[in-house]
């Protein structure tokens, strides 16, 4: 039977099946598998998660609200990594968030769930604390942030502490019975909850049973903030309550000390430390009050705390956002580790293809409001679906001309039946009919086998086939970017000779002899670790910097347009302080002079902002991947002839980097690209093909961009110690080295 929704003050409304054999305080299961699955975000929120205008024209909307899950399965094993992959804006986040709350019944309330959100909960009553920003001590140390982020290990340190405090206060007899109750009471209130849940989830006698629970604590409950309990006055305890409640103080204290006994808090810090190195703390940082950090290293940090935690659920929202190449390739040595050691789930949403195929062995596709499952990595369920696309393509083609051939064939049985009185045509006629009726559709079982009636299409349908569907592209978004101009003369785009930089307080260069000449038509890569000098380079190229030494010469008529790292994050403050302000109104806000609206519409539409989501929704309410659309539009409404890139796939889903590779890679201008996305480098730079193993018709526009691709000049650079180093081996030979010197640390 279905249950009721539960709706907390996130707003997020959760239903789900559940049977009599679906018990709420079952024990803390491993395997997680729910059916008919609903998740819906309520009117209030709606409007504040950025939805594509696909996904809402094919949402439904149950009351006010907008369903991100319809009747879907979760079914989660252990021991098992998965990457949910869907487009920006489908609810990917939310469903980490429902399942990390517990909000989906059938989930146990005793499972630990540790999670890394990829921004921080503004919810103050939320479960799950995210918000490590709100350090409760402005001088706590980065380490000291980690080691206390374990939820459960927060709780029993509370209790702990409130109730030594009784215990130890000497000169008050009555502090231990007051430090036993304000724990009891807190308690009480968070099972209130929890049993609210499980009155509301339950029907018949069981839910009768569960209703007569709930009154009970809501009596306890009411009982404990009433005077007589909680705030009673010292002279209204009588003294045999105060040896009663005094020893159970102690003997609730001498129990939760032992459990954080258990805990081996020194086990803890010393893997704080191993994860802290990996993720790039060097020694002297661990040490660093945790409130002067950047949002950069602060998310580390909250990806640490959810690393270190013991939990049967890890759930990771686009972990490597901050990370570099060394830090994500240890990662995925550090999830691989604890597949064997901790045999947890988890459950990953990233951008990053190479790493989702590295960790990850199962793949859940949000599509259309459900969950489909795939037993494989991310390329190969794309390889897979092209391969499905193909053979339905062709069943269903072969079947046309079948049907076609039969209805002229039928057609022409029964003209000739008609006009010689041959029954034996009219009747070969009338049974061909009723094949192309009823049996024309799947021919094949589901395994490819011999299709059979009674196993392969059991219950009640229109006809004895199912129909042919041929998967649908699911590359949802098309980029398009406007070409470079032409130069008047030729020459270099720009020339670095014999470059040095360094800040005027630091004596030691940050750059050192750099020479990079770049022209139309380059694909330029940078590799390298955080604070190797990537983004200074950057600097000295769009001319934010000026060199200290050495000569950079620029083409009298470069045009250069900049996607900065920051860019997302630029546009959602100034839509912070201009609410009602929209990408259109934007675009047109900071076009050239005589930038007619409908190319500021056109410009949009080729980035994937189309219609009302362009003109009506306010760019604050826009999704990351939608805001780094519009970045693009701003620096393209003037096309410029060097195009240079900085982490631009930051915010984008993975069917958003595969549009953007290819726009890349039709584009005639220059390109300097600063990632650590491998797939974006090998495919862009390097000019491998997304998807190696598809067939491409040999056309002369296949030709004629594989003859311009050739004509190129790539070259993949890696900054180290301030030196820029051209790799031959590309992001290959990078990731290999990288690759052995992770095997080097203690994971």
């Amino acid at each position: 039977m279905p249950t009721n929704p539960e709706e907390t003050s996130t707003s997020i409304i959760v239903t789900c099946q559940q049977t009599r054999f679906h018990l709420i305080d079952a024990p803390a299961s491993k395997e997680i598998d729910i059916k008919g699955l609903n998740i819906t975000v309520a009117a209030e929120n709606v409007e504040s998660t950025s939805f594509s205008a696909k996904a809402k024209a094919k949402a439904k909307t149950r009351g006010d609200g907008l369903e991100i899950l319809a009747s879907a399965e979760l079914r989660l094993r252990p021991e098992t990594h998965y990457a949910l992959v869907g487009p920006n804006g489908s609810g990917k986040s939310t469903i980490l968030r429902a399942i990390a709350e517990k909000l989906i019944p059938g989930i146990p309330l005793n499972t630990r769930v540790s999670i890394l959100q990829q921004t921080a909960s503004t919810d103050v009553n939320s479960h799950i604390e995210t918000n490590h920003a709100a350090s409760n001590s402005p001088h706590k140390t980065v380490l000291q942030q980690v080691v206390e982020g374990d939820t459960v290990r927060n709780e029993i340190l509370h209790e702990v502490s409130v109730l030594s405090k009784g215990v130890e206060d000497n000169s008050n007899p009555l502090a231990p019975l007051k430090a036993f109750r304000q724990v009891r009471h807190e308690r009480l209130q968070k099972d209130l909850f929890e049993v609210q849940k499980t009155a509301k989830l339950r029907s018949g006698a069981r839910g009768s049973e569960a209703r007569k629970v709930l009154i009970a604590y809501e009596k306890k409950v009411a009982e404990s903030i009433a005077a007589d309990r909680l705030n009673q006055s010292d002279g209204e305890i009588n003294n045999g309550t105060i040896e009663e409640e005094t020893k159970a103080a102690v003997d609730l204290l001498m129990d939760r000390q032992s459990q954080l006994e258990t805990m081996q808090v020194a086990d803890i810090e010393a893997r704080a430390r191993v994860v802290l190195s990996g993720l790039g703390f060097k020694g002297p940082m661990l040490e660093k009050p945790y409130s002067t950090l950047s949002g950069g290293w602060r998310m580390r940090c909250m990806l640490a705390s959810a690393l270190v935690q013991t939990s049967d659920i890890i759930i990771l929202d686009e972990p490597t956002n901050f990370l570099d190449m060394l830090g994500i390739i240890w990662l995925q040595h550090y999830l691989a580790d604890i597949r064997v050691k901790m045999k947890a789930i988890v459950l990953l949403v990233s951008h990053d293809r190479d790493f989702v195929d590295t960790v990850c062995e199962e793949v859940i596709i949000l599509k259309d409001q459900t969950l489909t499952y795939f037993n494989g990595n991310l390329s190969a369920y794309e390889t897979d679906r092209r391969h499905q696309t193909l053979r339905m393509s062709k069943m269903k083609e072969a079947q046309d001309r079948q049907v076609a051939h039969m209805e002229k064939t039928i057609h022409d049985n029964i003209k000739v039946g008609k006009k010689t009185g041959d029954d034996n045509k009219l009747r070969m006629a009338k049974s061909r009919q009723k094949k192309v009726d009823e049996r024309m559709g799947m021919q094949v079982s589901a395994t490819g086998g011999k299709f059979k009636l009674s196993r392969d299409r059991s219950g009640y349908h229109d006809s004895l086939r199912g129909e042919i569907i041929v998967p649908q592209d699911e590359k949802s978004v098309h980029m398009v970017f406007p070409q470079a101009p032409e130069l008047r003369f030729p020459g270099s785009l720009i020339s670095f000779e014999k470059v040095d930089f360094k800040y005027t307080n630091n004596p030691n260069a940050v750059l050192q002899d750099i020479n990079l000449v770049i022209h139309m038509g380059d694909r330029v890569g940078i590799l390298g670790l955080n604070g190797a000098g990537k983004s200074t380079l950057i600097k000295l190229v769009v001319e934010h910097s000026k060199p200290t030494r050495g000569t950079i010469v620029r083409h009298s008529r470069l045009r250069i347009g900049y996607y900065s790292q920051h860019a997302v994050e630029e546009l959602q403050r100034i839509g912070q302080v201009e609410p009602t302000l929209t990408a259109l109104g934007v675009l047109m806000r900071k076009a050239e002079e005589g930038f007619l609206e409908q190319n500021a519409r056109k410009l949009l539409a080729s980035m994937g902002l189309t219609g009302r989501i362009a003109s009506d929704v306010p760019i604050i309410k826009l999704s990351g991947g939608q805001l780094v659309r519009l970045a693009l539009s701003l620096i393209l409404q003037s096309p410029p002839h060097l195009l240079v890139l900085d982490e631009i796939t930051t915010h984008l889903d993975f069917h958003t980097v595969v549009a953007l590779v290819g726009a890349l890679s039709a584009y005639e201008g220059a390109l300097l690209i600063v990632s650590h996305d491998r797939f974006l480098i090998r495919c862009v730079i390097q000019g491998e093909a997304p998807n190696p193993d598809e067939d491409r018709e040999d056309d002369e526009d296949d030709q004629e961009e594989s003859n311009r691709a050739l004509s190129r000049r790539s070259t993949v650079y890696e900054l180290k110690s301030g030196k820029l180093i051209e790799r031959s081996t590309g992001v290959k030979g990078f990731e290999q080295s990288l690759i052995a010197r992770v095997k080097k640390m203690a994971v």
